[in-house]
């Protein structure tokens, strides 16, 4: 076979790959959102927690955009056609999470929690990172897929984080939390192939990162909070800080993690999450799966 025949064969081939077809199919889901609430707070009853997760929901949408735009590009450049399908897989997960996420973020805004200024503030902050160099913001993805990952993680199998969410609003997160495991790797593989900096990036994406968001992040939950009313409430901010940020605390678990993205020979598969993403897929979108009925349609296998 010559080569413009393995060429044409190799382009064949990648049209017939879907993300379903390397474990990443893009799931329609529709998540029923409830009318009414007896808790304003919908994490462990408390404020500055409630408001933790709100901010991170306002994240997504923009957050996701982001992602998928840094990755996409790339597209045409990767040779290997699993690695395209799992692009594919990739961008549409990552467009599914940032639509349920703005709903559930317009019924946020419905119940006081002011997403409209996180937004803008997390806009901002994604827009300094726009100016970096296409690789580089690549890497900056690819960081901020370790974190959500390990976030992720936290959200299936931290059971004080389940046992104090609100259950109306937890199989959207498992959902979201089952395929951020799925895709974990697709940016940093992607970023490795593409850049001839790879290390380099990855070590500035970490300060890149948390120089630009964090400001953002910190300025839109204590703006949440103030506008909710709860500014003075020392007392259940303090629990609040306790419960995410102590040893075996969600935060503080996934930001532990973060360091490890830097090391030369890292990889985000050295942590072995298949059984995890295997136990939730069944638990969720089996057989008798919690939230197959909520699917609107099935991607080819």
């Amino acid at each position: 076979m010559n080569e413009k025949n393995t060429l044409e064969f190799m382009a064949a081939e990648s049209r017939k790959m879907t993300g379903a077809s390397v474990g990443m199919p893009v799931r329609s889901v529709q998540f029923p959102l409830p009318e009414k609430v007896e808790k304003r707070f919908f994490y462990a009853d408390n404020p500055l927690a409630s408001s933790l997760f709100a901010v991170f929901s306002a994240i997504f949408p923009p957050g996701e955009r982001f992602f998928v735009e840094s990755v996409r590009r790339f597209k045409n450049q990767v040779s290997d056609i699993t690695l395209q399908a799992q692009i594919s897989g990739f961008v549409g997960q990552e467009s599914i999470h940032g639509r349920e996420h703005e709903r559930l973020n317009a019924w946020l805004i419905g119940r006081g929690y002011d997403i409209e200024m996180a937004d803008k503030a997390i806009r901002f902050s994604l827009g300094l990172l726009e100016n970096l160099s296409a690789t580089q913001q690549l890497a900056c993805t690819a960081f901020m897929e370790h974190f959500t990952a390990h976030l992720a993680e936290e959200w299936l199998e931290n059971q004080e984080f389940r046992n104090k969410f609100e259950a109306d609003m937890l199989h959207l997160w498992s959902w979201h939390g089952v395929e951020e495991l799925e895709h974990k790797s697709v940016a940093f593989d992607v970023h490795t192939q593409v850049s001839p900096n790879a290390w380099l990036e990855r070590v500035l994406a970490g300060p890149l990162v948390l120089g630009a968001l964090l400001p953002g992040i910190v300025f839109s939950l204590g703006w949440m909070v103030t506008r909710q009313n709860e500014g003075l409430s020392f007392s259940k901010h303090l629990q609040a800080l306790t419960t995410v940020l102590r040893k075996g605390g969600i935060i503080r678990t996934c930001l532990e993690h973060l360091p490890e993205f830097s090391a030369r020979n890292f990889h985000p598969e050295d942590r072995d999450t298949r059984a995890i993403a295997s136990r939730w897929r069944d638990k969720l979108f089996g057989e008798d799966g919690e939230l197959l009925a909520l699917l609107r349609k099935k991607e080819p296998a």
